[in-house]
């Protein structure tokens, strides 16, 4: 039975990526000086201008999609005779996971012969899109919907996701770090170091002195905790911090060469949560990896 593999534009996955493995998105929305924006091609995101934006002190915001837009989105697929498989954001940092469930909830009673699975990846960015990206190369191997469901949610529970910011403002005003209390911030230069929790919450888990400190921080973790990298790819995403990322990607290699390294730019709505200057970095370990 033909699925449609569906998204979020949180995934941060390339727009080739997209297409050649024919992933379908649904676009969050942003708001700057309360007008919406949407990004859905990353090859025609300018995140130097949007970062730089920020910096200057522009507020960007975001909300919440509602179950009708999941609906709405899912519904061409399902009157097409396609299952789906919705691969979202973290519910730990936002409803609109919850707001997907309701939708399909409501899509199994009108097209009651259709299947629809979802995964609650427990992350975002690549700690989102690289399972989406899985299940992508799945499906094209002839991997069945339950199958690619049960062994993402496996990969869900593997995935380590470490990062570090500029300016823990922007996950504090939006609610996204669950214990700011523990974090001193930037004074002194002190810079957090955070990761995804089992519940896909975003917690502080060290401080250090310093970006060039925090960066072989996150390295470290990699150090630890990935198991056979060779196998694997290896996601970092950065908001508007090239250098840093590639500074990241050689640690990488230089501790245990992955199968692949994508770097991308950490796209607006994930973005301006996470601040300029977010670095950060998503991998493969065992399953108790997040407790870690």
């Amino acid at each position: 039975m033909p699925y449609t593999i569906l998204t979020d534009t949180s995934a941060n996955l390339p727009t080739p990526l997209l297409r050649q493995y024919d992933i379908a998105v649904l676009p969050f929305q942003y708001f700057i000086e309360g007008e919406a924006h949407t990004c859905q091609d990353t090859e025609q995101f300018d995140d130097k201008a949007y970062y730089g934006m920020i910096r200057r002190g522009v507020r960007v915001t975001t909300s919440q999609i509602t179950p009708q837009t999941y609906a709405d989105v899912m519904t061409p697929f399902l009157e097409q005779g396609n299952d789906i498989l919705f691969i979202g954001m973290s519910s730990g940092i936002s409803g609109s996971f919850h707001c997907a469930e309701i939708a399909s909830e409501e899509l199994r009673e009108q097209y009651p012969r259709r299947v629809i699975r979802l995964v609650d990846t427990k992350g975002a960015s690549l700690g989102e899109g690289l399972h989406a990206l899985w299940a992508a190369q799945q499906r094209a191997k002839g991997m069945s919907l339950e199958q690619v469901t049960d062994a993402l949610e496996k990969r869900c529970r593997e995935t380590y996701q470490s990062f570090t910011v500029d300016d823990l403002m922007h996950l504090r005003r939006s609610g996204r770090l669950s214990n700011a209390a523990a974090v001193i911030g930037t004074v002194l230069g002190i810079k957090p170091i955070l990761k995804g929790d089992e519940e896909g919450r975003i917690v502080a888990c060290a401080k250090v002195r310093g970006r060039k400190q925090s960066i072989r921080a996150i390295a470290e973790k990699y150090r630890t905790l990935v198991r056979h990298p060779e196998a694997q790819t290896v996601g970092i995403a950065h908001a508007d911090c090239p250098e840093d990322a590639e500074t990241l990607a050689e640690m990488i290699r230089q501790i245990a060469p992955p199968k692949e390294i994508m770097t991308v730019k950490y796209e607006p709505v994930t973005g301006s949560h996470v601040g300029p200057g977010a670095l950060a970095l998503f991998f493969l370990g065992d399953e108790q990896v997040r407790g870690c």
